[in-house]
């Protein structure tokens, strides 16, 4: 299987990014946890952003 260099947590339409008086916090709204920006789950959707370089890379 190809890896792929855009799939993690941050290109997620789930990431959630909050600065809080302490720092950012980072969430999955899909999954209800703190998570890290360079994470990776197999439920991951990307932002159509995103899906526009997927499909421009792979030309």
């Amino acid at each position: 299987m190809e890896t792929n260099k855009y799939h993690c947590c941050a290109t997620c339409i789930h990431f959630e990014a909050k600065r809080e008086k302490n720092g950012m916090t980072y969430r999955c709204k899909r999954l209800g946890f703190d998570t890290k920006t360079h994470y990776s789950f197999d439920c991951w959707t990307p932002k159509s952003n995103v899906t526009k370089l997927i499909k421009k890379r792979n030309k």
